[in-house]
């Protein structure tokens, strides 16, 4: 059986941990630019979706569609797919893929079809697929997030209890790279629950890499209640980055307090001052236009955008409304003309970078009752992007 997957550059990443996975059973992803074979995979996100419907429903051969999109919305995709992969897809994929090969019917766990589906009745366990194979990706170190942001697809996609990937087997594939990249939803978690770190695992794990260490940046950014002198000091120690990115996302403890975050803004100032006390650049993200800010709110993050572009750099988005999370169903507020003079003159220094005008019609609808699993009572975690 031929088995193709269609390249997105969105989901470079999930091919090459998929790609690994799936070796392991004896299938093999093969690139395509198109649907073709026996099979065609897809990983596709909210952004990207609407584009590949239309193929995928006029597609000859069947379709295997997961990613965050099909995971927040997997009746919705099962109207144009034939089968929805929700959740993680390492062994979920293989095990759709040898019951497609076999011809048998039947529901399998963690697919949806136009029938309906089954909920995942498995949990990864990292350390039992490798991160990349010989399609090379970034080496993932954790999922899983405890906070409950609102805006948000990490915590219900991966769920909220943290797990990671052992310090050997993440020291082993970064010695296939010169410089070593690293994924998680917090890099200052890695070893803990999420909640308290421990910065001896971290610095366990960081003593055990070889070559140029980028960490606590693009694409594994931090919390900024985790930027601590210790931390910040193991940073300075052992890795090559000379930028620490987290996102204080608001400069109102009203909104963060809405939002779920699990910070202040106190927190977000202090972890940028103490970045810069160790000469590092802190690099911030902030979100503007949730449906319940204010004109207050707006200023008050405006003034904190102001302040941490003097002597760091600044990334400004549009809220979103992500399917599959509590806001999904929210109206974005434009931003005011006064934060468009101001992010614009910062985007012309050369301080701020992002797009925080709100895309009108981007997700026009939540997404409807059959496009939800049924939960296990034990709410067990069944969600992942790795499709």
């Amino acid at each position: 059986m031929r088995v193709n997957w269609r390249e997105i550059n969105a989901a470079r990443n999930s091919h090459a941990a998929l790609f690994a996975a799936c070796s392991l059973y004896g299938y093999t992803l093969h690139p395509a630019g198109a649907p073709e074979g026996d099979v065609t995979c897809y990983s596709l996100n909210s952004l990207n979706e609407p584009g590949y419907r239309e193929e995928i429903r006029n597609a000859p051969c069947t379709t295997i569609v997961g990613g965050p999109h099909a995971t927040a919305c997997p009746g919705e995709v099962a109207r144009y797919a034939d089968y929805v992969v929700v959740g993680e897809g390492e062994y979920t994929l293989p095990r759709l893929l040898a019951r497609i090969e076999e011809g048998k019917g039947g529901p399998v766990p963690g697919v949806v079809t136009s029938e309906g589906g089954l909920p995942a009745d498995h949990s990864v366990r990292l350390d039992a697929f490798p991160p990349f194979s010989v399609m090379k990706g970034y080496i993932e170190i954790s999922r899983g997030c405890p906070f409950g942001c609102a805006f948000c697809e990490t915590p219900r996609i991966f769920g909220h209890a943290m797990r990671h990937r052992s310090i050997g087997a993440i020291a082993s594939y970064a010695r296939r790279y010169r410089d070593v990249r690293l994924v998680s939803p917090n890099a200052l978690a890695y070893g803990s629950d999420g909640r308290s770190p421990r910065l001896d695992k971290v610095e366990r794990l960081l003593a055990s890499l070889e070559g140029k260490i980028y960490f606590g940046s693009f694409p594994n950014e931090v919390r900024p209640e985790f930027v601590t002198d210790e931390a910040l000091g193991l940073i300075s120690r052992y890795c090559s980055n000379t930028r620490v990115a987290f996102g204080i996302q608001s400069g109102s403890d009203r909104v963060l307090r809405r939002i779920g975050r699990g910070h202040t803004v106190a927190d977000g100032i202090r972890a940028v001052e103490l970045t810069l006390d160790h000469g590092l650049t802190p690099v911030v993200d902030f979100i503007l236009g949730f449906p319940f800010e204010t004109e207050e709110d707006e200023e008050a993050t405006l003034a904190l955008i102001r302040q941490v572009a003097r002597a760091g750099r600044v990334r400004v988005h549009a809220f979103l409304p992500l399917p599959g999370t509590p806001l999904a169903a929210a109206v974005p507020r434009p931003p005011g003309p006064r934060a468009d003079r101001l992010l614009g003159r910062l985007a012309l220094a050369g301080k701020l970078t992002g797009s925080w005008r709100p895309p009108a019609g981007r997700f026009p609808r939540p997404p409807d009752d059959g496009d939800a699993l049924p939960r296990r009572e034990t709410n067990r975690y069944t969600g992942s992007s790795r499709q």
